[in-house]
């Protein structure tokens, strides 16, 4: 009878196989199952709000139902923080890039997401998600919805309705003193995508985070890169917003530098014409979306929500 001996290095190789095998069998996706969806909520808020953002994942997961596999659609609501009052406060105190390094981790480390995902931001969720598009593509975004976002920032108060527009102008003066310190920007949030108009130099300069994601620093190949690998980015805009200023900027629109009047849209801005996020291929690609919505900041119907948002970019796509 002869014998068969097996050689190390062959033994090592067989269960190498086998481990790997085990350990990424299990999360290969099914023919006919819903692409997974991110969510980042917005400031104030916290990731499993039974008011807001839970509800908004409960209902689009009874509105979508089972599928084909028998299972509801995944959603992984971002919690940056062990707690909701942390997570809460981390939405005004954490440095947003140490915010989008976690959710980076995160989103890496969910095996439910590894063969891609849909993302919707809410308010400023809506930018930081745009930030982990350009700075962490794997796992692939395929979708990235924001839903009132910040994307050329902010420079005003939130519900700034004085009669005397001078007033919200010297508030606005006394805010943007500050904005730019080292340490602001470091901790406040809000000051990351503060953009003040009145100065533009000093804004791309100072601004440790919005700057940066727009390539106003300079040019950042990757981001470009990235951006365009996208399926497709839609941008809400809410009609009659009083939290953001100028509400044009949920359309990539922002105040023309050196006045706070007169807005300048996307299509006339030096980001677009200079292309420094590569907009101009998406645009000819068909990859940009723009939705008006009438209401106040995130006060959205929700039939309009289904068939402007989930029905399009959400329940048509499966693995």
């Amino acid at each position: 009878m002869s014998s068969c001996k097996l050689s190390l290095p062959f033994l090592i190789s067989v269960i190498l196989i086998y481990i790997l095998f085990k350990k990424y069998s299990g999360n290969s996706p099914s023919a006919g199952q819903w692409v997974p969806v991110v969510f980042w909520h917005g400031m104030g808020d916290s990731c499993c709000n039974p008011l807001s953002l839970d509800r908004v994942k409960k209902h689009i997961q009874e509105e979508l139902g089972p599928d084909k596999q028998g299972k509801k659609i995944y959603i992984n609501s971002l919690k940056i923080g062990n707690s909701f009052l942390q997570e809460t406060m981390n939405g005004y105190f954490m440095n947003v890039n140490d915010q989008i390094s976690e959710a980076c981790a995160i989103i890496k480390n969910d095996s439910q997401l590894s063969y891609g995902y849909n993302a919707i931001g809410f308010s400023q969720g809506s930018q930081f998600l745009r930030a982990v598009a350009q700075r962490c593509p794997e796992p692939k975004m395929l979708n990235l919805i924001s839903i009132g976002g910040q994307h050329q920032g902010v420079y005003g108060l939130p519900h700034c309705n004085y009669p005397d527009h001078s007033f919200c102008d010297n508030i606005r003066r006394i805010l943007n003193a500050g904005a730019y310190l080292s340490w602001v920007q470091d901790y406040l949030v809000q000051a990351e995508y503060w953009h003040d108009p009145l100065n533009e130099e000093e804004y791309k300069e100072r601004s440790v985070f919005l700057a940066d994601i727009n390539n106003e620093k300079k040019i950042n190949i990757d981001y470009i890169k990235n951006l365009q690998s996208l399926n497709n980015i839609v941008f809400v805009k809410f009609n009659n917003d009083t939290m953001v200023m100028p509400k044009e900027s949920e359309w990539f629109g922002f105040y023309s530098p050196g006045q706070v009047v007169n807005i300048t849209d996307l299509w006339n801005s030096k980001l677009y014409i200079e292309d420094r996020l590569g907009l101009q291929k998406m645009r000819k690609d068909g990859k940009l979306h723009f939705l008006a919505v009438d209401g106040d900041h995130l006060r959205f119907n929700w039939d309009w929500f289904l068939s402007e948002i989930i029905h399009p970019y959400i329940k048509n796509m499966t693995i």
